[in-house]
């Protein structure tokens, strides 16, 4: 889809930013590096590039703009029919509706894996042994976020990721696991987790 020239010039800095910081920057900082002296302007142009799916946002969280890959590269996910809700309370009458649901709906046209869990250190997060993950392929992680973590190199762990100085805290979901500190320099983040998938 088309963008304009100062949409481009949006997307180039973001993208120049978190290259360089390893983080988004703010609305502040984009209106600040372009010389865009209104904010409103900085987020009418980031809701534009959204709607064109270049950019992804997080409302719930601070510097969560990330840019997207291309649409074009997006790969056919067959989809399945969305019949309706269940009731895992009370009882609820059922309704059939002409809704679908596929794996592109989690994973979008972003660059996406499959791990099978083993173990249960994430179990209360509702991921337990034998469960898929899926995974954005991302080099950089933000507070909070379950992440595929390389440390030291050689193991790979599914943790919630914090960075506290100059360690990195890799999160148990499981109150009978204890936390594992290693030195930022020692972790590499592999991807981040978007979803979870059981089969019985």
């Amino acid at each position: 889809m088309a963008v304009t020239r100062r949409q481009k010039e949006v997307l180039d800095f973001i993208s120049g930013f978190v290259q360089r910081n390893g983080y988004s920057p703010s609305f502040e900082e984009i209106a600040h590096g372009l010389n865009l002296r209104s904010l409103a302007t900085v987020h009418k142009h980031i809701t534009n590039l959204q709607q064109k799916g270049l950019l992804q946002r997080a409302h719930n969280r601070s510097r969560s703009i990330d840019i997207l890959p291309p649409r074009a590269k997006a790969r056919p996910v067959d989809r399945l029919p969305l019949v309706g809700r269940i009731a895992a309370g009370l009882p609820l009458e059922g309704v059939e509706t002409s809704e679908s649901i596929s794996l592109s709906d989690i994973v979008g046209s972003r660059e996406v894996f499959a791990l099978q869990v083993r173990g249960d250190s994430m179990r209360d997060e509702h991921i337990v042994d034998g469960d898929y993950v899926f995974v954005e392929r991302v080099a950089a992680a933000h507070e909070g976020d379950i992440v595929v973590a390389l440390v030291r190199g050689a193991e790979t762990t599914l943790k919630r990721y914090y960075l506290e100085g100059s360690l990195v805290r890799l999160q148990p979901s499981n109150m009978e696991m204890d936390p594992i500190y290693v030195p930022a320099a020692q972790v590499a983040i592999q991807g981040r987790v978007l979803g979870v998938m059981r089969k019985y």
